[in-house]
Formats: C-alpha cells, sequence, structure tokens
C-alpha cells in the first residue's frame, strides 16, 4: 500500500434554510422557511413557546397575534407551541422559560422571553421600529 487511507473530513453544504425540528407541525413551518429563503425575503416565520392553556399563554398570544397583525399583516407565519404537548421542540429549540417568541426569519434568529408587554422592544428585536 503505497497511498494513504486517511479519509478526508468533508462539510456539509451550509444550509440556507435554518433545522426546525422534525414532526409534522414543524415540517410545514420547514417548508414555508425554504420559500421565503428562496423568494419571499420580507416574510416572517415566528415560533411562540408557551406552557398549556394559562393566562400567561393566552395574552402572550394575543400579544403576538395583535403585533402581527398591526405590522406584518400577510406577511407573517406564526407557529405556537404547547410544550406541554410538544416538549421535545422545545428542548430542540433550547426554551427554558415561556412564553418565548422566536424569531426564525428574517435571520438573524432572535429570542423573546417573557409576556412580551414592552411591545416596543419586540418591535425593534424584529427590525420593524427603530429604537428611541
Amino acid at each position: 500500500m503505497t497511498g494513504s487511507a486517511r479519509s478526508k473530513n468533508v462539510r456539509p453544504p451550509r444550509r440556507e434554510t435554518p433545522a426546525l425540528a422534525g414532526n409534522a407541525a414543524t415540517r410545514s413551518m420547514q417548508a414555508r422557511a425554504q420559500a421565503a429563503t428562496e423568494g419571499e425575503r420580507g416574510r416572517y416565520l415566528l415560533k411562540l413557546y408557551v406552557t398549556g392553556t394559562t393566562p400567561a399563554s393566552a395574552r402572550a398570544i394575543e400579544r403576538v397575534q395583535s403585533i402581527c397583525e398591526e405590522h406584518l399583516r400577510g406577511r407573517y407565519d406564526l407557529e405556537v407551541i404547547d410544550i406541554y404537548q410538544l416538549p421535545a421542540l422545545a428542548k430542540d429549540d433550547q426554551i427554558f422559560a415561556t412564553p418565548t417568541l422566536v424569531k426564525v426569519l428574517p435571520r438573524p434568529l432572535r429570542r423573546f422571553i417573557g409576556d412580551l408587554s414592552r411591545v416596543d422592544n419586540v418591535l425593534f428585536g424584529m427590525d420593524l421600529r427603530p429604537r428611541r
């Protein structure tokens, strides 16, 4: 044997679409993320993690829907994930507190933790309004 039998470390190609968990609910989000990366640049993909049907969860859902309808009408996909129902998704996305809003697209990925009552901070973090 004259040559080296070592294998090369080959890196996989860089993914343009963020990796999402593999259950049926998030597979549709994966398809929307792919479509957004390929053409719909102004589209927002959001995931809201909540814990059951608590008052805090209900308020967070209402606030996020209100923000989206007021500032992103027709340009967003929102997936609400109850970590009591799907705890694996919370683990995959490293969610340690709820409610947590994750802005998947447009990049960069951002996380908003808490009751989302500071709407100006959420808008600033989502690049929708300049901070004063």
